[in-house]
């Protein structure tokens, strides 16, 4: 099975020049976990999670309103395109030790796929649970 088969292509993204405290607010009001940073072209240029925003920016003392996404997200993200095979997802997963990764096709994002979204399946649902399993005891300090 292929990545777009299970992949939501309805992908809430933001720009690199966007406040934390947006990115906050856009995590909150879609509970999502993370969002892909783009640039106004589409081209995925990082992801931002709620995570980073209370370690680099909130306990760091940096002012959410006034920091911009581009000083605390994750660059160099790994991806997959669309017609890669659902076990590379969960290989890269747990590789990565994340547990979604944007789906970009030509560079652009064209959607995103989550650790649940392989489960929910239940043809991957052991490769999921192996690679959350991966996720949760090997963890790697950044």
């Amino acid at each position: 099975m292929q990545i777009k088969d299970l992949m939501n292509p309805s992908v809430v993204s933001i720009e690199p020049g966007s406040s934390c405290a947006l990115a906050a607010r856009l995590i909150s009001r879609h509970n999502v976990g993370a969002l892909p940073v783009c640039a106004s072209d589409g081209r995925l240029r990082g992801m931002v999670t709620d995570r980073d925003i209370v370690l680099r920016c909130v306990a760091a003392e940096e002012d959410p309103a006034q920091t911009p996404v581009r000083d605390i997200m994750t660059r160099g993200c790994a991806t997959v395109t669309p017609q890669d095979d659902c076990r590379e997802a969960t290989r890269l997963m747990a590789q990565q030790q994340v547990r979604r990764l944007p789906v970009v096709d030509r560079g652009k994002l064209v959607g995103m796929i989550s650790l649940s979204d392989l489960a929910r399946s239940h043809r991957f649902d052991m490769e999921a649970a192996q690679a959350l399993c991966e996720i949760s005891e090997n963890i790697v300090i950044r």
